[in-house]
């Protein structure tokens, strides 16, 4: 790893705002260190506004963030089954069954809520890779969002109808790749997982995922049974119909956020072809 310069070490800027004059130094090193780690590292252009995102992402902590980054690219490198190809044609058949959907409205911390129903993953069709890129997919589109490099992320899990065929998919190198992403191998904070209509087979899976999280995940996960009621306790007013709502429903906004991917295609297409 290159040494930091003087006095940007360990930098930690948690409330930096963007037209900050220690800003730009910050990105300067950040960008010193890519190069300086070579081109399999490194996308054809470390812009502001991409290195911004991992910077952001652990509060402006400059040797935080270049781990961070250089974890990046060795995940999706070491993952090609999930990384090298974002083209959502392949996909396509999960979302428009309505596996995925995003919450028109941020949370009250500015959090993106994202909501996944396992009963619309159909595992006989569908890999527990094809299941991941989904949400791979979805976090490369909405991390453009200054405000959710800011505010982070919660993810719900609907684990209605998890089946035994479910569990298949998630062999222990899978359960691994899953807690990277969710730890230290992507440019979004993870502010909380809630998981919801979780039956008891799904608990073995769960003990394969969980010791390979860090304690401060751990404690961001919340298991409601089938309780909704605690779930709109922390969503309160935008949640759809499904899990308490009262104006829209998770159909809507899965047939959204499919909208939203098909037509970020190319972009799409341009990152996967970053990392190739």
């Amino acid at each position: 790893m290159a040494e930091a310069r003087p006095g940007l070490a360990g930098l930690q800027l948690s409330a930096l705002p963007d037209d900050s004059p220690r800003l730009q130094p910050s990105l300067a090193e950040l960008r010193r260190r890519a190069g300086e780690a070579g081109a399999p590292l490194v996308p054809p252009q470390l812009t502001d506004s991409f290195l911004l995102r991992f910077l952001r992402a652990r509060d402006f902590d400059l040797d935080l963030a270049w781990r961070l980054l250089k974890n990046y690219f060795k995940w999706r490198s070491e993952c090609p089954e999930i990384s090298a190809d974002l083209h959502p044609r392949s996909i396509l058949g999960l979302l428009k069954a309505g596996y995925l959907g995003v919450l028109r409205a941020r949370d009250s911390m500015g959090s993106k809520v994202l909501i996944y129903r396992i009963a619309y993953w159909d595992p006989k069709v569908y890999t527990a890779y094809d299941v991941f890129r989904v949400s791979l997919i979805t976090s490369e589109l909405i991390v453009q969002e200054v405000e959710t490099q800011r505010n982070g992320i919660k993810a719900v899990f609907d684990l209605e109808g998890w089946q035994f065929s479910h569990a298949l998919q998630i062999s222990p190198s899978v359960a691994k790749k899953i807690a990277a992403v969710l730890t230290d191998s992507f440019p979004l904070k993870v502010r909380a997982i809630h998981l919801i209509n979780e039956p008891i087979i799904f608990h073995a899976v769960f003990s394969m995922i969980k010791p390979f999280l860090t304690e401060k995940i751990k404690e961001r996960i919340h298991l409601h049974g089938h309780n909704k009621t605690s779930l709109l306790q922390y969503f309160p007013d935008i949640l759809p119909l499904e899990y308490g709502g009262e104006e829209f429903s998770m159909e809507d906004i899965c047939q959204e956020w499919t909208h939203f991917i098909m037509e970020s295609e190319n972009y799409l297409s341009s990152i996967s072809q970053a990392v190739q």
